[in-house]
This record gives structure tokens, C-alpha cells and sequence, in this order.
């Protein structure tokens, strides 16, 4: 039962406050702190980002509109702009990413059940980066080129509900290649990755750690046939090949055999190239494995779109890694929402919702069950009608 809260106040309810306090705790977060902890940064943060405020300004205006009630929420007192500048910059962002890690644990078992369409019972997950353009005069420390910074968040994306289960924000300079070094995937699971990451030193490191990879090939590898596997080409599939790999190199990089598909993309009309070290799911499983990667693209151009990790309200290291991480904690506790009440709207959906309605007291279930999404002309009884 509602008894008048806030939607903002029940979103937050879904928090694991004694997980967050652990968080806190283990790196001082409210240390020398008086009124302003690291649950109220917490709380003005998730707001900006689910209402999608535009600066400092901006939010200490909207939350000074509503001070009856932000005690309700947990926010002691106004909030002064300076505050939150201050709390960016000087708390640890390592506090907001493992309690982020936490809700993530929440989120990936109730998407588990998820149907992808690829008739397999092992997790596949996909990996890529995103590069986040800064100005190189506000931002010097992430520097990229010379007249730009920019830093890169690196994501490991499960596909059964596009949850993220590994992120890593660095520097825009860092290869992506080399954050391969930094997975931890289970024995058994399938990681599907763009040619950028081919590197057969790791890819064979994948191999020998029982996990499989489905990546596309370059045009210039050098290989050797081993067996040619018979295909129906109706399906797409040119050829299915156990391959050796001749370069001199890449020979000892990788010295066990591979599977080569190449498939033709009628709808683009492309002809796509991959490698796997599975040689026991079908070769068109292969390429729609290839296809679901795409889902982490959409994932970066979700989460850009609709929360806030293209502008920033402060201008450290500390205070753009606390922003980004607290935008992925948004986007994981609105997945969780959308579970745990069983609705169908899309997260765009229940965020635009969200974004309208924090500070209403209605029942949040309710708020999504009374919501008509047809265009509907309805006539205002109290409107003078002017022309007859």
C-alpha cells in the first residue's frame, strides 16, 4: 500500500540500504561528514539522472521546488549545488561502482529465463567499448588526441536482458584489446566480440580458460584448411571449415585447430567471416550468435540517449567516474523495477514515466497500469466552444 510516498520514494525502496552502507563503509565515504552522506549524493544523483538534469544548477533548482519532500526521500535539508560539486569530487567513486556490481548480482538471475533464440543453455555475453568525448580544457587528465579528451567505457555485456556484468572506464588511449586481460567469464559461457579484438595470444588464453568466443576474421589471416563441413547454403552459410593458422606468428600464438564460418547477409548483402573454438553448435548458431552483439551497441546508444554520461556536472577523474557509475546503477535499478512488477513496457518506456512522475503519490505499480498509450482526442467540458 502506497500511504502517500513518492514514486522517487518507493524506486528507492528497491535499494539494499545495509549492501550500500558496506559499500560506504569500506571506503569512509561519510567520514567527517554532517548532513549530507554518501545515500543523499546517492539520491540527487539518481535523480539528475532519471529526470535527466542538465547541471548542478538544474538540480539544486528542481529539488529546492520540492524541499517539504525530500526529507521523505532521505535528503536532509536543501541541497546547495556546491554540496553535490564538493561530494563528486572528493568521495571515493569506488563506492557507487561496487554497490552497482551489487544490484547488477540482483538483476542477472531475474533476466536468466530470457529467450534469446540461439537454442543454448550456457550464458553468452558480448563485449565492446564506447568512447565518451570530453573538452580537453575542462578535462586535461583524460587526455586522447591533441585537441580532445575522452575517456572509454569498456562493458561485458550478458545478453539475457542486456545487463552489464563487467565495466571498466579509463582512459580513451587504452586499447580495447587489452581489457580482454581483465575478464572473468565462466567455464563454458560464449563471449562474442568485434575483429578489433582479435589477438590470437588471448583468444588462446579464452581457449585454454574453457571459454568460447565467436569473433570476426580479418582478410588477411593465413590459414590452412583442415576439413570442410557440409553446409546448407540456403541457410546463408558459404562453408563451415576446421582451420590451422599458418601465419608465423599467429601459428604458435594459437596452435590448435579452428572453426572458420562465412555467411552472406542477404539483407545487406554482406559477406561476414567468423572464428570459434566450438566445433559442436550448428555454423548458422554461430552467426546468430554474431548477430546478438549488436545488443551491447544498443546498450551504449541507450544509455546515452536517455541518462546522463555525455555531459558531466564536474570536471575530475573522481567526479565523471561517480556520475558514469551511478547512470549504470540507474539503468540496472529501473531493469529491476521492470521485473519485479512484472510490466511490459520497455525501460524507455518506464523511464519516461519515471521521469514525469517522482514526486507524485500514487502507487508506482498503479502508475504503470493506468497508463494508455494510445492517442486518445478527449473533450474538455469546461473549454468554450468558439466556433459552432
Amino acid at each position: 500500500m502506497n500511504k502517500g510516498r513518492t514514486v522517487f520514494s518507493q524506486l528507492m525502496d528497491i535499494i539494499p540500504y545495509y549492501h550500500f552502507q558496506k559499500c560506504v563503509d569500506l571506503y569512509n565515504g561519510n567520514k567527517g561528514v554532517r548532513s549530507f552522506t554518501c545515500y543523499s549524493q546517492f539520491l540527487c544523483m539518481a535523480f539528475a539522472q532519471l529526470t535527466s538534469r542538465r547541471s548542478l544548477r538544474d538540480i539544486e533548482v528542481c529539488l529546492g521546488a520540492q524541499r517539504h519532500k525530500l526529507y521523505h526521500i532521505g535528503i536532509n535539508g536543501n541541497v546547495a549545488r556546491s554540496t553535490i560539486a564538493d561530494a563528486n569530487n572528493n568521495r571515493d567513486y569506488r563506492i557507487y561502482r561496487d554497490f552497482a556490481y551489487h544490484l547488477i548480482d540482483i538483476a542477472r538471475p531475474l533476466y536468466a529465463s530470457e529467450d534469446l533464440g540461439l537454442d543454448l543453455d550456457k550464458t553468452v555475453y558480448a563485449f565492446d567499448s564506447s568512447t565518451i568525448d570530453l573538452c580537453l580544457t575542462l578535462f586535461p587528465w583524460a587526455t586522447f588526441r591533441k585537441t580532445k579528451s575522452a575517456v572509454k567505457m569498456h562493458t561485458l555485456l550478458d545478453l539475457q536482458g542486456s545487463i552489464p556484468a563487467f565495466i571498466e572506464i579509463t582512459a580513451a588511449n587504452v586499447h580495447d584489446v587489452n581489457m580482454l586481460d581483465r575478464l572473468a567469464i565462466e567455464p563454458g559461457a560464449f563471449i562474442v566480440i568485434d575483429k578489433a579484438y582479435l589477438d590470437f595470444k588471448r583468444l588462446y588464453t579464452l581457449s585454454q580458460n574453457a571459454v568460447f568466443f565467436v569473433i570476426r576474421a580479418k582478410k588477411n589471416m593465413k590459414f590452412h584448411r583442415v576439413y570442410s563441413h557440409p553446409v546448407d547454403r540456403s541457410s546463408g552459410i558459404i562453408c563451415d571449415q576446421t582451420i590451422v593458422l599458418t601465419g608465423i606468428k599467429t601459428s604458435l600464438l594459437y596452435p590448435q585447430h579452428l572453426r572458420r564460418v562465412r555467411y552472406h547477409d542477404q539483407e545487406y548483402d554482406n559477406h561476414l567471416e567468423f572464428l570459434t573454438n566450438n566445433f559442436k553448435i550448428p555454423d548458422l548458431t554461430v552467426a546468430n550468435i554474431y548477430k546478438n552483439r549488436w545488443q551491447v551497441e544498443l546498450f551504449f546508444k541507450w544509455i546515452k540517449q536517455h541518462l546522463k554520461i555525455k555531459s558531466f556536472y564536474g570536471t575530475s577523474e573522481n567526479a565523471v567516474k561517480t556520475q558514469i557509475w551511478i547512470a549504470v546503477t540507474t539503468y540496472v535499478l529501473v531493469a529491476i523495477l521492470k521485473k519485479k512488477l512484472g510490466l511490459e513496457q520497455s525501460l524507455y518506456i518506464i523511464l519516461q514515466i519515471l521521469s514525469i512522475s517522482l514526486f507524485e503519490k500514487v502507487d508506482i505499480l498503479q502508475l504503470f497500469n493506468n497508463h494508455d498509450y494510445r492517442n486518445r482526442v478527449e473533450k474538455d467540458l469546461n473549454q468554450l466552444e468558439l466556433l459552432f
